[in-house]
């Protein structure tokens, strides 16, 4: 599917890996809609955000209708939201706090789900290319989905949602030619580790097989690219994780 002269919206923009997403997709020529809690800066890019929950509905329907009404129609949704906070079952502080626990789905899974159907809503009703594609859209999973560690049961929960999602999603939206896939990051070099030492940093690195460092944003960007151009890429899962799997701790 091409992306220039197309419309694209990117959850999560603000910053990390929808930041980097959002300005590969602006280079390639299409009109990017961010939405995020937090303002960012389009350095140029043709780029607009839009201050956007995506847990309200009403919010991401009216932020999806901004994105279909620019004149170019919308092919593409990448969805990076999400939030990482880490807590056990059981610890020193007692049971694993349920507001917190129902939050993190609510913003990783539900939010994701959200952004989707109200997308998918908007680009079943653009006109088909010659192949009879309208759109594809790109959900961030991670290898926590399948290797959670202590204290990400609920991080693991919503991930692991992500990924049950991604095949009935691509069943149900395949009769309007609109394509859904999942990347599963391992250890991204995001602004979620700015405040973590560079001995932890190395420490971290040296668990991932080959390349052994951290991921670059800009490959998660290059990945999600090559899904949205790629035909017959559907309904899968892709690992991006140097053939890392997560210890317990």
């Amino acid at each position: 599917m091409r992306i220039d002269n197309t419309a694209a919206i990117v959850t999560g923009g603000a910053s990390g890996l929808g930041a980097a997403t959002a300005a590969a997709l602006a280079k390639q020529g299409a009109r990017v809609f961010v939405l995020d809690l937090a303002a960012g800066s389009a350095d140029g890019e043709d780029i607009t955000y839009l201050t956007t929950d995506i847990t309200d509905g009403a919010a991401v329907e009216a932020a999806v209708a901004t994105a279909a009404s620019c004149g170019a129609p919308l092919r593409t949704v990448v969805n990076c939201a999400g939030i990482a906070p880490s807590m056990r079952i059981l610890g020193k502080k007692g049971v694993h706090d349920l507001a917190l626990y129902a939050k993190v789905v609510q913003v990783n899974l539900i939010g994701t789900f959200n952004v989707l159907a109200l997308a998918a809503e908007a680009i079943a009703r653009t006109e088909a290319d010659e192949h009879g594609q309208r759109g594809v859209v790109v959900n961030t999973a991670s290898i926590a989905a399948y290797e959670g560690q202590v204290g990400q049961a609920a991080y693991a929960s919503s991930k692991g949602g992500i990924v049950g999602l991604t095949l009935p999603a691509a069943r149900d939206l395949a009769q309007y030619g609109i394509r859904v896939c999942t990347i599963a990051p391992g250890i991204v070099e995001t602004p979620m580790l700015a405040t973590v030492s560079d001995e932890f940093r190395a420490g971290l690195a040296a668990s991932v097989p080959f390349p052994q460092r951290l991921a670059r944003p800009e490959e998660y960007a290059r990945l999600a690219l090559a899904i949205i151009e790629h035909d017959y890429l559907n309904g899968e899962t892709i690992r991006m994780d140097g053939a890392l799997r997560m210890a317990p701790r």
